[in-house]
């Protein structure tokens, strides 16, 4: 079953991540996708401030959700690179991701996302490419 199929199936629940950090889906489709994530102390950093790292890879898994709704079933896809400008930070509350295909290619992707609070102050703003991979098919072996 496809990673997409699987979140209509199973919702936060498809993917490990997600649960470990208490990420909602939001709307998904058409290129687009948002999540949610609620901000906790043991997400902060040293200073008592959410940890960069998180806004990131929020964004990332957004990204990823919104070039899934436009592949093909059973396509693979990887990041291969990533940048993140931070502009705010928070210590409490809920963020939102929201990313968006800007161009799909054959073997690569662009994608940006943006990071914002809970009274839509914007935290980060990310853009990303990501390797679109054919669908996986199964190999003969002789036996």
């Amino acid at each position: 079953m496809s990673y997409l199929n699987e979140i209509r199936k199973r919702g936060s629940d498809a993917n490990p991540f997600f649960r470990l950090m208490g990420i909602e889906i939001g709307s998904y489709g058409n290129g687009e996708a948002e999540l949610h994530m609620p901000v906790r102390p043991d997400m902060h950093n040293g200073v008592g401030w959410l940890q960069g790292g998180l806004y990131t890879a929020l964004c990332d898994e957004a990204m990823a959700l919104a070039l899934f709704t436009i592949l093909e079933e059973e396509t693979a896809i990887a990041t291969i690179s990533e940048s993140t400008s931070f502009l705010q930070g928070v210590r409490s509350g809920r963020i939102t991701a929201r990313a968006r295909v800007v161009k799909k290619g054959r073997r690569v992707c662009f994608m940006e996302g943006s990071v914002s609070s809970e009274e839509g102050m914007l935290l980060t703003e990310t853009r990303a490419s990501f390797a679109i991979m054919a669908k996986a098919t199964k190999v003969h072996r002789p036996g």
